[in-house]
């Protein structure tokens, strides 16, 4: 008999539990170390299309495959144990109709092992919402700035300044969780949209740049701990430099090599005495 997946100490009814209480805690992961340095720390991870940025220098998270969220889901779950993990459903995957969505939800469960999918949209989307929860998948929606959307947008602006794109917005968020999300992640929005958002639903809502009125908060692990110097988005509070860190590891490491300073003393292997 095969032993079955432990279960997690977080799962996504956990998650949806936590609406009005302490605050969600989550972050982005990509790779197995990362993943294992934050899974005590966090509530929940994501695995993120923005792993097509982050990791393989893509402009926008149009071009991530469902193979790439795999590979990678995959690592995560490795490094884990007490987080919710969620994968992306990327581009172009789940946007033609609920059964197209439901197949690569499903194939992205079971090769990962991962606990929930993340899909972008609102009122579009809430029949696929519906049809994927009524099949056993845990989805958290996304409103507001959809980085998937971005060619539509024409940029990368904060959502709901003016009535109409909030009423939208507004309709989105409420339409996702009537379909059955365990919760919303809302991005770039404006905090009086965020808190009139997380007021109305009933699930919890997670922010990026949409202030602290919401039920938890994510960002990038790459912003937090500076893994790109020049990149300084408005919404992300930098919690370390290593991005500075690492190019002066290397740079004092091509220093060593150059002298002859490395290998020392400490890094070599020498024969065994002759008996």
């Amino acid at each position: 008999m095969s032993k079955s997946a432990p279960v997690r100490a977080l799962t996504p009814s956990a998650i949806r539990a936590r609406k009005g209480g302490e605050p969600i805690v989550c972050l982005t992961a990509y790779t197995t170390p990362t993943a294992k340095l934050m899974d005590k720390e966090v509530d929940l991870i994501l695995v993120g299309d923005s792993l097509g940025m982050v990791i393989y220098g893509m402009s926008s998270t149009v071009g991530v495959t469902t193979e790439m969220m795999i590979a990678h889901g995959k690592g995560v779950m490795r490094g884990s144990s007490h987080a919710c993990v969620v994968v992306d459903l990327p581009f172009g995957s789940y946007e033609e109709s609920p059964a197209q969505a439901f197949r690569t939800a499903s194939r992205i469960m079971a090769e990962t092992g991962c606990a929930a999918i993340k899909l972008e949209g609102g009122v579009e989307m809430a029949e696929t919402i519906r049809f994927l929860t009524r099949r056993g998948v845990p989805v958290l929606g996304h409103v507001g700035l959809t980085p998937q959307a971005v060619n539509a947008f024409g940029g990368y602006g904060v959502r709901g300044r003016s009535k109409a794109e909030a009423d939208g917005i507004m309709a989105d968020a409420v339409a996702v969780a009537e379909a059955g999300a365990f919760g919303i992640v809302i991005e770039k929005t404006v905090e009086e949209l965020s808190g009139a958002i997380t007021q109305r639903v009933p699930v919890p809502t997670i922010g990026i740049g949409a202030s602290v009125v919401c039920d938890g908060q994510i960002l990038v692990t790459d912003d937090v701990v500076g893994m790109f110097p020049d990149f300084r988005p408005k919404f992300v509070k930098r919690y370390a430099d290593l991005g500075d860190a690492y190019t002066k590891a290397v740079r004092q490491y091509a220093e060593d090599v150059r002298a002859r300073r490395f290998p020392g003393p400490d890094q070599v292997f020498h024969a065994s005495p002759q008996s």
